[in-house]
């Protein structure tokens, strides 16, 4: 019998934050695609933003939804998409997770880095840029590359208990106890 499907999950926008207003306009960032991986299927899937429809299902239909930062920044994006509350869908944000440990918000690229040995391949900018050059697959692979690093990091959590980042206050690599 399969186990439960959790959805690992990011998206890329189509607009920075300054584009809209600063952070506090998030729902009129608009989804320039978004990549999800499904334990069930046991792959990757893109969606456009014509597709956003899609993804809003396959999240909806999840066991549990994985992100890094998903509620207060994809989930945010998604919004006026959806019609159904995004707050229904059972969901693991292992940014918040830590961040409750620790007291402050470390990004996907510090804890990968620590936990892994690998950081991200690019940022957000540079997709916002790709976005305006129209080139969607190089988007589609930094995206696929940080739902690879969610789901790893999430898998380190769940096997040991813990995950890493370098402290700027102490200087050293910190260990951050998780029960995923």
């Amino acid at each position: 019998m399969a186990g439960p499907n959790f959805v690992y999950f990011d998206l890329e926008t189509q607009k920075s934050a300054a584009e809209v207003g600063g952070w506090h306009n998030k729902r009129a960032m608009k989804v320039a695609l978004g990549v999800t991986y499904s334990t069930q299927r046991g792959t990757y899937e893109i969606y456009r933003e014509e597709e956003v429809y899609a993804l809003l299902q396959e999240l909806q239909r999840a066991d549990r939804v994985i992100g890094y930062n998903v509620v207060d920044f994809d989930f945010e994006v998604l919004a006026p998409y959806a019609v159904f509350d995004l707050s229904q869908v059972p969901v693991l944000d292992l940014m918040r997770d830590v961040e409750k440990t620790i007291g402050m918000r470390v990004g996907l690229d510090a804890i990968s880095e620590q936990t892994l040995g690998c950081g991200k391949t690019a940022d957000g900018m540079e997709s916002l840029k790709w976005w305006k050059e129209g080139k969607l697959g190089k988007i589609a692979e930094y995206c696929c590359y940080d739902v690879k690093a969610t789901k790893l990091v999430h898998e380190f959590g769940l096997q040991y208990g813990c995950v890493f980042y370098f402290s700027k206050k102490t200087q050293r690599r910190e260990r951050v106890p998780v029960n995923w």
